[in-house]
């Protein structure tokens, strides 16, 4: 059973929005304080894409087979997770925190685990595999302890 102990940092993100919360209070009833929010402006993919996708002659007389376009949006969601790992890294090495908990949906959590360092991964204590960036603070701490608690 995990807990979020005083001074546990914690990153509750989702593809475009992340909040590094701390816990001011102690782990039974904790109490998260933002220290951080960071957004990233991810428009659809269509409205980043410069133009159709490209067509490439087929075996066929007079085919041509269409090129699958580049999803703008899917690269921007790696390189916000990558940008936290980052982020995390660099706080991490200054001593900002001993623990964090990091909570994000499961495909954020993929992308995530993959950036980052070893020096971060050490300080993990728990991982929540939800969304919980549109909830008020008050929700996400009652959340992050049942989720913690059960784990």
């Amino acid at each position: 059973m995990a807990e979020i102990d005083t001074g546990t940092w914690v990153l509750v993100a989702d593809s475009e929005k992340a909040l590094f919360l701390e816990n001011v209070a102690d782990g039974e009833n904790p109490h998260l304080v933002v220290r951080r929010e960071k957004h990233q402006e991810n428009p659809s993919d269509k409205d980043q894409s410069a133009n159709r996708p490209g067509r490439m002659p087929d075996t066929g007389a007079g085919q041509r087979s269409s090129l699958d376009d580049t999803d703008w949006h899917e690269l921007a969601k790696e390189r916000f997770a990558s940008e936290l790992a980052d982020l995390l890294y660099k706080r991490a090495h200054r001593g900002d925190f001993d623990a964090i908990v990091i909570a994000c949906p499961p495909q954020v959590m993929g992308h995530l685990r993959d950036e980052l360092h070893q020096e971060v991964t050490q300080k993990v204590v728990g991982e929540v595999t939800k969304l919980l960036t549109n909830h008020p603070i008050d929700k996400m701490e009652k959340i992050l302890k049942e989720e913690l608690a059960s784990a």
